[in-house]
């Protein structure tokens, strides 16, 4: 079945700025996407097309992305006729039609919200959900539902506090499927509201971006310190573990790190180097049961990378690090430099191109972590592809915010849907083809 139709607009994303949603149309009907919008953004990621008129959207307005899909990508793919069932090969005519290495003529928005809508319809064309077709575009036999890695408390460049590093996180390994893992994370979530109030009162419950709370706190450690209270709040001490995305990149100055990046006024006597965020992190781990760090350097500072690598036992996730480009990847792979890629689509900005990542990535040994954007739409796109690509492990915000809780209960659908061949991957979630 061949598109009959592909129509762009703008909507909003969930920090109310503009963004790109596409319907495209078979004869089986009408498959929308939406394409979410970063604010901690790498700079290798795909080229996100704005206008850049500071009159109009603060310069964030996506008329050049919408008109691309419109006057450029829509004639040419219905003019093709390639059958919608032809992932790779719809997302190829694409980037031919662009020709830059970062998807900056089209926009990486515009290729990547018709490759969404594209995948949707190649389901509905199967008669499979859209988990199973993304199964099989990857080549896996079977799927499997994620751990969730609750963005509970925000810093960084998603919140107003000063609390440098980005989100401290919950994950339930100790569930036995993801709805109980949904329960877990959501009674954590209003314990650690209950001590957060008790603490520094009821204003600094605010939320941030992520549906996280915001405490102005500036010591790091307090934040893993209300984590492990608000868990043994909720009884779940051993069955939770702690999860980090520090976004390094965002607090780098001249070689070393500034935990107090957000203070015009920060003392460069007080910044570390790498050896000494190392430390700091090793000392984390050691007092807290964390599992996962993402981002825990600069993303060209690949020395200290592979130093705390092969220093540690834990996931260490590159994000603004490897920008999900299979060619960063491999240079990751090569350095030995993380053991886990963060997968999100609208870094690369095809579907095709992020099942490659995600296959490269898994191929070497590394754990996968599909991942939301700060700016997020109500599609559950990443939803399914997590399940489909059997990566075991998503990020996409905390219990709250309905953009975010979008993606959490439609994997709640997929788990009743699937029954009793429903695996969740548990303690498993870095390996769980394993």
């Amino acid at each position: 079945m061949s598109i009959e139709s592909i129509h762009a607009r703008r909507i909003f994303d969930s920090r109310g700025n503009p963004t790109v949603e596409v319907d495209l149309r078979t004869a089986k009907g009408l498959f929308r996407a939406a394409v979410p919008s970063g604010a901690s953004t790498g700079i290798y990621e795909a080229l996100e097309l704005r206008d850049k008129d500071p009159k109009v959207f603060l310069g964030k307005g996506v008329s050049k992305a919408v008109a691309n899909v419109n006057d450029i990508i829509a004639p040419a793919l219905v003019k093709k006729g390639i059958h919608v069932q032809e992932q790779g090969d719809i997302d190829k005519f694409m980037l031919e039609l662009d020709g830059t290495e970062n998807k900056s003529k089209l926009g990486a928005n515009a290729i990547l919200g018709v490759s969404l809508a594209v995948c949707k319809a190649g389901a509905a064309e199967k008669g499979v959900p859209l988990y199973r077709h993304i199964a099989d575009l990857a080549g896996n036999p079977d799927v499997i539902l994620p751990v969730p890695a609750f963005n509970v408390i925000n810093g960084g460049s998603h919140a107003g506090n000063k609390l440098a590093m980005q989100e401290f996180m919950i994950l339930p390994t100790g569930a036995a499927n993801f709805t109980e893992a949904m329960r877990m994370g959501c009674e954590v979530y209003h314990n650690l509201k209950k001590v957060i109030k008790e603490r520094y009162g009821l204003d600094a419950t605010a939320v941030g971006d992520e549906g996280g709370f915001a405490p102005n706190i500036l010591d790091n450690k307090e934040a893993l310190e209300l984590l492990k209270v608000a868990i043994e709040a909720a009884g779940y001490t051993g069955k939770i573990k702690i999860g980090m995305d520090v976004a390094a990149s965002e607090f780098f100055k001249d070689g070393k790190y500034d935990l107090d990046f957000k203070n015009k006024n920060s003392d460069p006597s007080t910044y570390l180097s790498p050896d000494q965020l190392a430390d700091l992190y090793k000392e984390m781990i050691a007092g807290y049961p964390i599992v996962s760090i993402e981002d825990a350097f600069d993303q060209d500072d690949w020395d200290a990378w592979t130093k705390l690598q092969t220093a540690v036992s834990i996931q260490i996730v590159g994000d603004d690090l490897t920008v999900t480009n299979p060619k960063r990847i491999q240079t990751a792979i090569d350095k030995k430099a993380c053991n886990c890629l963060l997968l999100k689509v609208n870094q690369i900005g095809s579907v095709t191109e992020s099942i490659e990542a995600c296959k490269l990535s898994q191929k070497n040994g590394w754990g996968v972590m599909v991942s939301h954007r700060s700016g997020e739409t109500e599609d559950t796109f990443i939803a399914d592809l997590v399940v489909g690509l059997c990566t075991g492990q998503i990020k996409t915000g905390a219990p709250c915010r309905s953009e975010r809780l979008a993606k959490y209960n439609q994997i709640l659908r997929i788990e009743e849907e699937l029954g009793d061949k429903a695996k969740y991957a548990g303690e498993k979630f870095r390996h769980p083809l394993q």
